[in-house]
């Protein structure tokens, strides 16, 4: 399924497509992909499958939870996400993070779901993502 979010919302909202069905479909592709790729560092897939049949679940009530109603995204690794590791690429730094930062709160309170995070450069100084984490 290649289509944009603004695409996928109005599906989503109607049903055409679940939320759990949009994870699984980009759980599949990372699965499929990333082994020769290492864009993805990091997935929260037992959270995310929760949200995302708690999104579905809502959206056939008729309830909306905002613009990016059970949205599945991923960000980069450097975000701070409740419960997910953050190391921005570097040794010896890793940590959970307690809580969300802002960007992320915002993502979620506007109903996206965030199921990883993907790779970043140490100290996502440059343009390319090799670091001795990941």
């Amino acid at each position: 399924m290649t289509m944009r979010a603004h695409e996928l919302i109005p599906r989503l909202l109607s049903g055409a497509v679940s939320s759990r069905q949009l994870l699984e479909h980009h759980v599949c592709r990372i699965e499929r992909l990333n082994p020769r790729l290492n864009a993805v560092v990091f997935l929260d897939l037992s959270v995310a499958r929760a949200r995302a049949d708690m999104a579905d679940a809502a959206a056939r009530s008729g309830e909306s939870w905002g613009p990016l109603h059970g949205l599945p995204l991923t960000v980069k690794e450097e975000m701070e996400v409740k419960g997910m590791p953050l190391t921005k690429g570097r040794p010896g730094e890793l940590r959970l993070s307690p809580e969300s930062g802002t960007a992320i709160a915002r993502l979620e309170a506007a109903g996206a779901i965030v199921f990883g995070k993907t790779n970043v450069p140490v100290g996502c100084l440059d343009w390319q993502c090799h670091n001795p984490v990941y």
